[in-house]
């Protein structure tokens, strides 16, 4: 280290690992030489280690978190005529609701710039989702983001590189070090982000369950409080839902099947959960944006946030009438036996379209916009021996084994009274 810094990164890491608290100038400095290159690779990684043990008192987090929105731009809708509202979800299985709510939302004359990200593992990922669309583009300037929000109030797209730059390299380093799974560190990284971006409202959807990244309903729950916290004290209105995910959200796992799905939501059909929750976290960032009495189920019955949705695949260069890919190769999977489905384990479905190649291992690997699982019950539903389970659709059949694989634990068959009912919402805050 050069003589000429005020702090030394060592003695923030044994600040740490000894349980003490860093000061908001060390931590400020700490981003800061981080992205100079002062502070190695290393550092940072015991440092976030030891934050993995010991974690960051609300102080620090704040601290943490505003120096990682200071390390980049911050993103300005003061040209949009209308208030901004936005949706972040922790990720899971089936979960399309970006698609339908960001046309629901902006049918009411709420804008909605909607940052999404790729999918990684068994969790999918929004901007795959779009890109099976024919033409579709993600990635927009941000003059192009605010022209699109002006003339059709929605916009869903990759965020700038300039966004909170020290999260992203902080994010790639604790994906390899064993040092994701901490509650300030995920808080920190989803609200630097959202923060920078600029929108006046964020309503938060903390998945749980066993395909969410947080497994328990106490965990979720520690999560959203402190995202909560963070978004509050930065002056956006937020509010967050913790929802389930035992179970996959709707009757598909995929790219191009979920954008279906989705247009069948906003076309006044689709499946139930969907809708639900599309509606409910519709409800909220309307009322946060100053629209209490809009009636989010009334514009999925009439059309106009079909219009709006139409509006915006155009806008993004998409063509919301070209038909999506569809698979080469298609494979059923049946009941083994009759009774009522009283499990549906979100992660393995998850992991079972991952290996039928609708997900990445890595980020930089490409996915099947055609690939995935087609779902024919959920839970509290009767089947037959012989029924259909799960059809399994790929461009590469040989990758049908694994996946089969990975659905052999997923449902559990039984009799009718031994249905567990779990709500869609479980605490809303």
């Amino acid at each position: 280290m050069s003589g000429t810094e005020p702090f030394d990164a060592v003695e923030l890491i044994t600040t740490k690992r000894d349980g003490g608290a860093l000061s908001a100038d060390r931590v400020t400095w700490l981003f800061e030489a981080y992205l100079r290159g002062v502070v190695a690779e290393e550092q940072m990684s015991a440092l976030a280690m030891a934050i993995v043990f010991r974690g960051l008192n609300p102080e620090e987090l704040s601290a943490w978190t505003q120096a990682m929105i200071d390390s980049g731009t911050r993103m300005d809708f003061s040209a949009v005529s209308a208030p901004t509202a936005d949706k972040h979800s922790t990720g899971g299985v089936g979960d399309k609701i970006t698609l339908p709510l960001a046309a629901v939302v902006a049918s009411f004359g709420v804008a909605v710039p909607q940052l999404s990200g790729r999918g990684l593992g068994h969790t999918g990922g929004t901007l795959d989702k779009l890109e099976s669309i024919p033409g579709f583009r993600v990635e927009l300037t941000t003059e192009e983001i605010v022209q699109q929000l002006r003339e059709v109030g929605a916009v869903i797209c990759a965020p700038s590189t300039q966004l909170a730059p020290a999260d992203r390299r902080l994010y790639a380093l604790r994906d390899v070090t064993g040092t994701v799974e901490s509650i300030p560190l995920i808080a920190s990284s989803i609200m630097s982000k959202k923060i920078a971006e600029g929108t006046d409202s964020l309503v938060l959807d903390v998945k749980c369950g066993t395909g969410a990244f947080m497994k328990t309903f106490d965990d979720a729950r520690a999560l959203a409080e402190t995202m909560v916290r963070l978004g509050t004290d930065a002056g956006v209105a937020t509010s967050a839902l913790i929802t389930d995910m035992s179970t996959p959200l709707g009757l598909t796992v995929g790219n191009a099947m979920e954008v279906e799905e989705s247009v069948e939501v906003l076309a006044g059909g689709g499946p139930d959960d969907v809708i639900e929750l599309t509606v409910a976290l519709a409800r909220r960032m309307l009322d946060a944006a100053g629209r209490p009495d809009a009636d989010p189920a009334r514009a999925l019955a009439d059309g106009t946030a079909m219009d709006t949705w139409r509006a915006m695949v155009r806008a993004q260069g998409g063509d919301p009438d070209a038909a999506l890919p569809a698979p080469k190769h298609t494979h059923t999977v049946r009941a083994d036996t009759s009774g009522m489905l009283t499990r549906l384990d979100a992660l393995d479905v998850g992991v079972a379209a991952w290996r039928l190649g609708a997900g990445r291992a890595r980020k930089e690997d490409p996915v099947q916009a055609a690939a995935g699982v087609r779902l024919h019950a959920k839970p509290g539903e009767t089947v037959c021996a012989g029924d259909p389970l799960f059809t399994l659709c790929t461009d590469t059949p040989e990758r049908f084994d694994r996946a089969e694989e990975a659905l052999r634990s997923a449902v559990s068959i039984g009799a009718e009274d031994s249905a567990a009912s779990r709500p869609l919402i479980l605490a809303a805050l």
